[in-house]
């Protein structure tokens, strides 16, 4: 297990740090002062160059660079430009938002896509598997900036059942976790679909019909069974892509999460902050896929043989 976990790691490490460089060095390129936005364009240039060099903007880049790479390495992401909070803090208080948002999604995502993969793998070529899969199409095609208003429309202002945005009450949840979670079902139904088909055709599926097994029963307690390694590896690889669609989806219905906190990062040119959101975004995406590798190796033998 050894040969596995230690390349997984050293490698989830190089792509993290990777990340942060590219980040740090687009958001230092693009136009924008973040000085004169704090200052307004109206400041005089002996305040501009004052509080650039209280920033240490006033360094070259390689040297903030460096700088950057030694608070990493010390897991110090700095302080906000804008409000001169630590960006730990601001961090984890929008954290539980985004954490709340991605797991209602992946439910959701879940109790869609397993009736639907049942439904198209076992009406094979006919009516449900067609409309199970139209289905799924719909969801990886929709776009959530284009979903996220229609559902706003239908179930807030036209039959005025859920809140438009917020998080203040329970059932502020409901349309953004839908939004959210409609693309992975449709990635997760196609493979439950993809996977059972295969299973079904084995040996041990036949015997158990030939001994007279009911179907729901060879469906749920063998078939399923054999079907939930390769979908447990997609939902991993899916939960870490939900953080990077929880940033269009918390703009959409202003759900006071990570999402959010990095547009509004970028908006006030705020690199610390938004290099702190980047940082905990690749972390959470990389730790993610890292444990379903390794999760992966522990339940399929032959991976761990390769490994060691």
């Amino acid at each position: 297990m050894r040969g596995v976990f230690l390349p997984r790691l050293l490698s989830a490490c190089v792509v993290v740090v990777g990340v942060c460089s590219l980040v740090f060095l687009l958001i230092h390129l693009v136009p924008g002062d973040p000085v004169e936005v704090i200052l307004g364009e109206s400041s005089q240039p002996a305040d501009r160059a004052a509080l650039r060099a209280a920033l240490g903007l006033d360094q070259p880049l390689l040297v903030q660079y460096g700088h950057y790479l030694q608070q990493l390495a010390h897991l110090d992401l700095g302080q906000s430009l804008h409000s001169r909070k630590p960006v730990a803090d601001l961090l984890s208080e929008r954290l539980p938002a985004t954490f709340e948002l991605a797991v209602a999604a992946l439910a959701v995502a879940i109790l869609m896509a397993v009736p639907l993969g049942i439904i198209a793998a076992l009406n094979r070529d006919r009516a449900g598997d067609h409309i199970a899969m139209s289905f799924a199409m719909l969801g990886v095609s929709i776009p959530n900036f284009w979903m996220g208003p229609i559902l706003i429309l239908a179930f807030s202002f036209w039959l005025g059942w859920l809140p438009v945005s917020g998080r203040e009450i329970a059932s502020s949840l409901i349309l953004p976790a839908f939004t959210l979670g409609t693309g992975m079902a449709a990635i997760l139904s196609r493979m439950i679909r993809t996977t059972l088909l295969d299973v079904l055709g084995e040996d041990y599926i036949r015997t158990a019909r030939a001994l007279g097994l009911g179907r729901g029963r060879i469906i749920l307690h063998h078939a399923l069974k054999n079907t939930l390694l390769p979908v447990l590896t997609l939902i991993g690889l899916q939960l870490g892509a939900l953080l990077a669609g929880a940033v269009i989806t918390e703009i959409v219905f202003s759900w006071p999460g990570i999402g959010q906190l990095t547009i509004e990062a970028i908006q006030r040119r705020d690199y610390p902050v938004l290099q702190g959101c980047v940082f905990l975004i690749s972390l959470t995406y990389v730790s993610v896929n890292t444990l379903t590798d390794l999760v992966t190796a522990w339940f399929d033998p032959r991976i761990r043989l390769r490994g060691d």
